[in-house]
């Protein structure tokens, strides 16, 4: 297994509480042993004026996945910060209803950086977007 320590979906769901994680609905649902999966509904918290989802809320679900797995990485998760350096993303679809489903997984892990892959489907597995992260493991000053 990928992760340093034995996620589960109860720890990973709690590290969103009170946060942009939560006012999303972004909602973690399976742990694989070098992946994660989380759903983000497509509502009036995610959608844009026209009705389609939000890139930005695409980027957010992205963001939130490689970040939380870089935490799952880290000896020590709640001493060890991790900031992410660089995102991209290619939105190819749109989405009006329903959830959008996020897979991330690891291109690169390294000691001090880690980048991520992250693909966003929609509930008939249309892709969506496809994203990846970069994030740093910071030494604790």
């Amino acid at each position: 297994m990928l992760w340093k320590h034995n996620p589960t979906l109860e720890m990973l769901n709690a590290s969103g509480h009170q946060t942009l994680v939560q006012h999303l609905g972004i909602e973690f649902t399976e742990i694989g042993e070098d992946y994660l999966i989380a759903t983000m509904p497509v509502d009036q918290r995610t959608k844009q004026p026209m009705g389609l989802l939000h890139g930005g809320a695409s980027v957010s679900l992205a963001e939130t996945l490689g970040s939380v797995a870089s935490v799952c990485l880290v000896d020590n998760p709640l001493e060890t910060p991790i900031v992410g350096v660089e995102i991209n993303a290619n939105h190819l679809s749109s989405a009006k209803e329903g959830y959008v489903i996020g897979k991330v997984t690891p291109i690169k892990i390294g000691r001090r950086m880690h980048v991520w892959n992250i693909a966003i489907a929609d509930e008939a597995g249309k892709n969506i977007c496809i994203s990846r992260l970069t994030t740093m493991v910071l030494s604790k000053s």
